[in-house]
């Protein structure tokens, strides 16, 4: 499912406080991008314990439990997990990898709080999840009697609210850093392939990674940091965070090169150190440079200027990466305004790169 709008951390967080108590809410979002950690924010700020049930590891025993025989009848027991006498917040994770036998069962508990004569203490809040069909993650068909007893949303990673969460958790300062510079790295789409990708979920196991062996606090060899990084966050991704923790020696390159005081790196053993710096600088103009060039402030104006100049010395040392920081390849475009200058100042590279 993909939704027309989607919500960050704190709109969801938002969303649950106000919707779950009178509607089940379901959370689309790929995998590693919070939706498990969130619930249980959630469930702590209100108060509540947070029983975890994963649909892909459920038979409809689990949920509408055994029959028991009482007398000329019998009943069916719900399971200890459910069956509980204090309110609590029941999230149902993978809800969408469930077999259609599964979903069936969850029918009444998603709808009436219920499961067969028991009921949920009242307080109790449901909450369901899943991975989307384009995250090559394993989902089936929800039906539509399903999709249709709960509110839907769409989780997106957003990079300054994790930072803060990060910040508030003590992340590794390298990995903190690194996304400050990089915020368009905090994510990145599942591949089809079988290969580590990143989310919030992977940057924070290199973070976990990094403490375990002491990084920063003691020297780890370059194979470890590199088994580290390429086993944690997509192969791109691990390169350039590799080539920031060698520039740590000096970890306000970039703003300095902007300023004058430094320029680009162009020793042959720093070619990575140069492929990261110019990454962060295409990374800078895509971010800080306006759609609307009579909408550029005195920041932005020296910005245009030094862009053109370093884009200029950065083509004689190498021309791919001043042609990469130009490009739409990656289907990010610098302003149109912007590119006009550098088509008038810089023709070269417009040439080259066609």
């Amino acid at each position: 499912m993909n939704l027309s709008f989607t919500v960050t951390q704190s709109e969801l967080s938002d969303l649950l406080l106000n919707l779950s108590p009178i509607r089940p809410v379901f959370i689309w979002g790929a995998p590693g991008i919070g939706k498990s950690s969130l619930v249980q924010k959630f469930a702590d700020d209100v108060g509540l314990e947070c029983v975890s049930l994963l649909g892909s590891q459920l038979a409809p025993e689990d949920i509408i439990g055994i029959p028991q025989i009482k007398g000329e009848t019998s009943e069916f027991m719900p399971p200890k997990m459910i069956a509980r006498k204090e309110p609590y917040v029941l999230f149902l994770d993978e809800l969408n990898a469930c077999s259609q036998e599964v979903q069936k069962a969850f029918y009444s508990l998603i709808l009436e709080r219920r499961i067969g004569e028991y009921h949920l203490p009242k307080g109790s809040v449901v909450i369901g999840a899943g991975n989307r069909s384009q995250d090559s993650a394993i989902v089936k068909t929800m039906s539509t009697a399903l999709i249709n007893r709960m509110f839907h949303v769409q989780l997106v990673a957003e990079p300054q609210q994790w930072l803060n969460w990060a910040y508030e958790n003590e992340l590794h300062p390298w990995v903190i850093d690194y996304i400050t510079q990089r915020p368009d790295h905090l994510f990145s789409e599942p591949p089809k392939t079988e290969e580590p990708y990143s989310t919030p979920r992977s940057w924070h196991m290199l973070s976990d990674a990094l403490k375990e062996y002491g990084a920063g606090e003691k020297e780890v060899p370059e194979k470890i940091l590199k088994v580290l990084a390429f086993g944690s966050v997509s192969s791109n991704h691990a390169g350039l965070f590799l080539a920031f923790v060698k520039s740590l020696s000096n970890k306000n390159l970039l703003s300095q090169i902007i300023k004058g005081d430094e320029k680009w790196p162009s020793e042959p053993e720093n070619r990575d150190v140069l492929y990261f710096v110019a990454q962060s600088f295409r990374a800078k103009l895509l971010m800080e440079l306006p759609p609307d060039k009579q909408k550029i402030d005195k920041n932005t104006q020296f910005l245009t200027h030094r862009a053109k100049a370093l884009i200029k010395d950065l083509s004689h040392i190498n021309i791919e990466l001043a042609q990469m920081i130009v490009s739409s390849d990656d289907g990010k475009v610098l302003p149109e305004w912007f590119m006009v200058e550098i088509v008038r100042d810089l023709p070269r590279l417009i040439k080259n790169d066609k």
